[in-house]
């Protein structure tokens, strides 16, 4: 059974176990954005306070397609295994720099915008990143150029171009809207995985003091557009140090969460290094957390097609351990990939090896899916 309300209140008020230090140091929690929306700053303090519960779990893409079926209305791969939705879902806004309807994984915008609304409606919590392309190349996001990232900086010879993408992002944001016709509260990560060379903003592409400019500039013009309905989460691939982490850090100003990202591969099958990274990133994070103030989260993670029928928790629970983070999100179920003759995906859909140990993962009481947003009444 879930643990009841009362026993958490209780346990947020009593304060007597090491995992409540971490609300005890985190009261006067403030979002960056100081013009920041009545419901952004509540689902703020609310994501802060569910951490003495548990995680939120969370699917990227998780209401526009599954393992072998896309676009039907109410479906869901991980509501067909357990019953209930993910408490969080992610998004991409790639595609929307150049004018598509479509993002990068060909979902129409327009349906974007109606499962954010939905989810909203129904408790649920949405995360947007934004793999944009390199706008010195006209190339993917994967386009490492070097110096790219400078020439959208002020004085840049792509800043008019940036700022214009900007606007777009600025709209979409903004017409994110709920029954009341308030602004949806969204966490977004831009830059994410900035430890690793892979994207053109990521780690020696450009300088520590090039990136930092990028992402206050981010994030004052959005602001200066009008929107202040955003979280903002800091984002990185894998780390070794507090240092490591921080280095293009920049500012408590400009951040409202610390997250990484997190894969097991195929070399390690018994998940042994997934383990010990995850638990050793979160140790520092945990630590760069508390003495910041900021909520912590696994932003991405999963093991490509679950060959492991025990890993949810037999690996991934392991790898969280007693931190308290504020989600989990796993990424996307396409199914099959033509090109790759393989298939993709990280949550399991009926049938799948790992389903009867996901059904176990999902009753657990630290394990927060949609339903449990609507039983936990939060204190603002």
């Amino acid at each position: 059974m879930k643990k009841n309300i009362l026993m958490f209140i209780t346990s947020v008020f009593i304060g007597t176990s090491c995992s409540s230090q971490r609300i005890g140091t985190n009261t006067n929690l403030s979002l960056s954005d100081k013009k920041a929306t009545p419901e952004t700053v509540s689902l703020y303090k609310k994501l802060t306070q569910l951490t003495q519960k548990g995680f939120l779990f969370g699917h990227q893409d998780d209401l526009a397609y599954g393992v072998n079926w896309k676009y039907e209305d109410g479906r869901s791969d991980v509501k067909e295994v357990t019953g209930d939705y993910p408490a969080l879902y992610g998004w991409d806004i790639a595609g929307l720099e150049k004018d598509e309807s479509n993002n990068i994984d060909g979902v129409p915008f327009a349906k974007m915008k109606q499962y954010i609304q939905e989810a909203n409606q129904r408790g649920g919590i949405s995360t947007i990143s934004w793999h944009f392309d390199n706008p010195a190349t006209g190339k993917s996001a994967w386009d490492n150029t070097p110096n790219s990232l400078k020439t959208i900086l002020p004085g840049g010879e792509n800043h008019q171009k940036f700022t214009s993408w900007l606007d777009k992002a600025a709209a979409f944001f903004l017409s994110l809207k709920d029954h009341k016709e308030k602004n949806i509260p969204i966490l977004f990560r831009p830059y994410h995985e900035l430890t690793g060379g892979w994207f053109w903003w990521g780690k020696g592409n450009c300088t520590p003091e090039e990136f930092k400019a990028a992402w206050k500039f981010t994030f004052e013009y959005l602001q200066k557009k009008g929107v202040h309905n955003l979280i903002y989460s800091y984002n990185t691939g894998s780390f070794d140090s507090k240092e490591d982490f921080l280095a293009h850090y920049p500012g408590d100003n400009y951040v409202d969460m610390l997250s990484f990202d997190a894969y097991q591969n195929n070399d390690d099958k018994e998940g042994k290094k997934f383990i010990e990274g995850v638990q050793k990133q979160l140790k520092i994070l945990n630590e760069i957390g508390l003495e910041k103030h900021k909520p912590i989260a696994l932003a991405e993670a999963g093991y490509e097609a679950i060959p492991d029928a025990n890993w949810w928790t037999g690996t991934l629970l392991k790898a969280i351990g007693d931190y308290k983070i504020s989600y989990v999100l796993l990424w996307r179920n396409h199914g099959w990939q033509e090109k790759e003759q393989k298939m993709h995906y990280y949550v399991p859909y009926s049938g799948q090896p790992s389903e009867k140990d996901f059904v176990d993962f999902y009753k657990l009481e630290k394990t927060l899916f949609e339903k449990d947003l609507k039983k936990l009444k939060i204190e603002n």
